[in-house]
């Protein structure tokens, strides 16, 4: 049998994740496949690097955690096709995963994948949903 968690617990490991990670947090787009885990070296070439709001995340309600403020980049830094994402803390990686277009399936979801390099784009869909319900 798996674990099962209560709503109250997985909203509280949600919210420990942010709280971990802090507020001086910045957000790379990058080209490529994610590397292999959040300790490995940064892969692909960054196409933008968008710092993110001081409360980054929504409060966790219902076991899920949903992206808050304005997640977007005036100007993109390069081209390219988005694949992956990494947040970071300085340079330390503390999430990572895919990122598509709508529709695409990835983790992370842009308007358009497809950066020109000084391109206004916007992050449309991110979260966190814990597992255990």
């Amino acid at each position: 049998m798996a674990f099962q968690f209560s709503t109250a617990v997985r909203n509280a490991w949600l919210d420990a994740i942010e709280a971990a990670i802090g507020t001086s947090v910045t957000l790379e787009i990058r080209t490529g496949a994610a590397p292999a885990n959040c300790a490995a070296a940064d892969s692909g070439t960054v196409l933008a690097t968008i710092t993110l709001p001081a409360d980054w995340m929504a409060a966790a309600a219902a076991g899920a955690k949903a992206m808050q403020g304005i997640w977007q980049d005036a100007s993109a830094d390069a081209s390219g096709t988005a694949g992956h994402f990494r947040i970071k803390v300085g340079g330390t990686c503390h999430i990572q995963g895919s990122c598509s277009g709508i529709g695409g399936g990835g983790d992370m979801i842009i308007d358009n994948p497809a950066l020109v390099a000084t391109q206004q784009f916007n992050l449309t869909s991110f979260g966190l949903t814990a597992g255990g319900a």
